[in-house]
């Protein structure tokens, strides 16, 4: 009898351990082109997730991604913007037009992913990881609005988030980056 209480237990367990250990390594994603990138690319540097729109208030958050990105090296540090459309259609173009206006209007050199959904029940993957404690084992950080920030260390685990108002260039993420 007591082996069969122990069983039910043993498996709940079980599944709380696995969905934590997932990483951020474990996902794969299509790039802005149409190219599957495995997030293990990233191994070893500190990654920035965002979520990014080209018609958002936040959208001149762009120009401080991309000038972080450049300040800090590829070889310890990336951006990686997710287009989303979530928030007040505020994302509404083509991957093919957003990319136009991101390298218009931004210059952006860092990886930028196809358009996904960042809630609801067509959530990516990556951001159902990024947003649940219970895949992730950190924090529930549903996302709120545009340009939220997501950091990842180098061994591919949620470290903190910062709210879509906060600039990218905060103390928080500069702290975290350099230490």
């Amino acid at each position: 009898m007591k082996v069969l209480l122990f069983i039910p237990l043993l498996f709940s367990l079980l599944s709380m351990t696995t969905a934590q250990t997932k990483s951020f390594y474990d996902f794969t994603s299509t790039d802005i082109d149409g190219n599957e990138v495995k997030m293990s690319e990233f191994k070893g540097k500190k990654v920035l997730v965002v979520n990014v729109a080209s018609e958002c208030g936040n959208t001149t958050q762009y120009e401080t991604l991309e000038s972080m990105y450049k300040k800090y090296g590829r070889e310890n540090f990336v951006v990686v913007g997710f287009p989303a459309n979530n928030f007040g259609g505020q994302e509404p173009g083509t991957n093919a037009e957003i990319k136009t206006f991101c390298a218009s209007m931004f210059h952006v050199t860092f990886p930028m992913m196809s358009k996904i959904s960042v809630k609801g029940n067509e959530i990516d993957p990556l951001y159902q990881w990024l947003t649940s404690k219970s895949e992730n084992g950190v924090m529930d950080a549903p996302v709120t609005w545009n340009f939220q920030k997501f950091m990842i260390n180098e061994d591919g685990t949620l470290e903190g988030m910062v709210k879509p108002d906060v600039e990218p260039d905060c103390d928080k993420i500069i702290k975290w980056i350099e230490q």
